[in-house]
């Protein structure tokens, strides 16, 4: 996630923005009745036929006895970008099915650039493909229909700006056809001081005559690098070029730490963990206790006026989820430095920033959101659902630092924080899917456009009334938080496809409070009439 500074622009393909969708587009939402039964049996028509493949099944983590199943669409042995159909099995019936198919392609799926071709191409232009990225053949849905492309996700220069883009070249000529932004911006036994002066427990491993960041108490390998400013370094993990070992640890003679960005990016990681268990019984970010590595001090505050600007807004005013299981937290500014009227600290020193960012990893283990238009607003909320709600499982609520509230990030940029799910127009963000942003910026208004959903739980939760449709919600209490935070989680990582919309999440919430609570139930009113009042049908 980028919280802040510079938003990169996007390299479209000539003839305008990328549409939205080919005219053969289904958006599939069969929860009963004579649409699931079509689609039920349509899926095991296109399974049978090899134009879907079994990518995944997970046993649900909120109900026993349930499956879900994420059926990925091919043309031709040739896997279609965003096309997925996820299946809710019980042991006697198909459930329900949400998802994108895409319909009518034709296309020759021969390519006559190379894989190789891609890859010098991405490199003339100053890109770095990691060694473990390399070009995938796909059949990518445009506006006018289909085409055959290559997807590689390739790095950036730091002084044009640190970036994971996502680029689509035509596999005929080479063309751009789409690119954006995929970089989801935001046993021994120690103590540590926080980046806001408070004191927790570390957990760490005893070794080399000292004590390392290596958490000895969790299953996942939850390690904190402490990367000692050392840009170049940082670039070269990143980009598959090094490998990070025991060495670049944190490291604490007498296990009693006292550097705040790292104490608090290692001990936030591990809150976050809890709350994936103790909440949904998930097993870190992958269900399966993959590791999770937190990077801190990509550069030293002193050095800020040595770097570009677009060095400054990714590695000082930023956190940021790469993938894999990697978070990056930004430097923040010196003491005497503002920006936009705000200071800002070291990233990892919020909770919800720290949560953020590991929430991107769950969802690139599960949904996938593609991180563009709502599917990416989709993506952007759902990270600070998670975030909100780890902050209100770990922290008592309240407003100042070190509260729970429906801020984001406001311990590390004060004062205010960057969104608010309570009142998103406080921060010009909107509110109602009426006065959604249109435009090419933010990957077509990922951040901007979260705030949608964002409010629709907050509503769910608290209750309240919208400020652009005037309708009145009856949430189901602050007592009750767990109910949404349920819902929504199970949705989001369960139900929804790649290419969901703000429609879809609609339905799959509704879906799931309906599977978890029953029809008719609170739940289920809530989130109705959440959606309802931001104005999602």
């Amino acid at each position: 996630m980028k919280w802040y500074g510079t938003v990169l622009a996007l390299a479209l393909a000539a003839g305008g923005a990328q549409a939205a969708d080919p005219t053969g587009t289904r958006r599939v939402a069969a929860g009963d009745g004579a649409a699931l039964s079509d689609w039920d049996f349509r899926a095991g028509r296109l399974e049978a036929a090899g134009d879907l493949r079994l990518r995944l099944v997970r046993e649900d983590e909120l109900l026993p006895g349930r499956v879900h199943e994420r059926l990925a669409q091919f043309y031709r042995g040739i896997p279609v970008w965003g096309g997925e159909l996820v299946r809710q099995r019980s042991a006697t019936a198909t459930l329900s099915v949400f998802g994108t198919f895409y319909e009518g392609i034709e296309l020759d799926v021969t390519p006559t650039l190379t894989a190789a071709d891609a890859a010098r191409s991405v490199a003339a232009r100053g890109l770095t493909l990691p060694l473990d990225k390399q070009p995938e053949l796909v059949v990518l849905p445009r506006e006018a229909g289909y085409a055959l492309a290559w997807r590689l996700r390739a790095n950036t220069d730091p002084d044009a700006g640190f970036d994971a883009r996502m680029i689509f070249l035509d596999a005929r000529d080479g063309a751009v056809l789409l690119e954006y932004s995929d970089l989801k911006h935001q046993s021994a036994v120690g103590t540590g001081t926080g980046v806001l002066a408070d004191s927790k427990k570390m957990s760490v491993l005893s070794g080399g005559g000292g004590f390392l960041t290596d958490d000895q108490l969790r299953p996942p390998r939850l390690r904190t690098f402490d990367m000692k400013g050392n840009l170049t370094r940082t670039l070269q993990f990143l980009n598959g070029q090094v490998a990070l070992g025991q060495s670049d640890l944190a490291v604490d003679p007498d296990n009693v730490w006292s550097d705040g960005a790292v104490v608090d990016a290692h001990a936030y990681a591990g809150y976050t963990y809890d709350y994936l268990y103790k909440r949904f019984g998930r097993r870190g970010l992958d269900d399966q206790n993959g590791r999770i590595l937190s990077l801190v001090h990509p550069v030293n505050r002193a050095d800020i006026f040595g770097y570009s600007d677009s060095v400054v807004s990714t590695f000082y005013l930023n956190a940021f989820y790469y993938g894999d299981g990697i978070m990056v937290y930004g430097e923040g500014l010196p003491s005497n430095l503002t920006a936009g009227g705000q200071r800002f600290n070291y990233w990892s020193g919020a909770l919800d920033v720290v949560s953020h960012e590991l929430g991107h990893g769950v969802t690139d283990f599960t949904s996938a959101l593609i991180y563009y238009g709502e599917s990416g607003a989709l993506n952007e909320s759902f990270s600070d659902i998670l975030a909100a709600g780890t902050e209100f499982f770990h922290q008592e609520a309240g407003s100042g630092p070190l509260k729970a509230d429906w801020l984001l990030a406001e311990d590390t940029v004060t004062p205010g924080g960057i969104r608010s799910m309570q009142n998103p127009a406080a921060f010009g963000d909107p509110d109602h899917y009426s006065i959604r942003f249109t435009g090419a910026e933010d990957n077509n208004g990922v951040h901007i456009n979260s705030s949608i959903s964002n409010h629709a739980f907050y509503l769910a939760i608290e209750g309240g009334r919208n400020r652009v449709s005037g309708l009145s919600v009856t949430g189901v209490g602050s007592a009750n938080r767990d109910l949404i935070e349920r819902v929504f989680f199970r949705a989001y990582t369960a139900l929804l496809a790649p290419s969901s919309d703000f429609s879809a999440a609609r339905a799959a919430t509704l879906q799931s409070a309906r599977d978890l609570y029953g029809a008719n139930s609170n739940a289920e009113r809530a989130v109705r009439e959440a959606w309802n009042a931001v104005g999602v049908q």
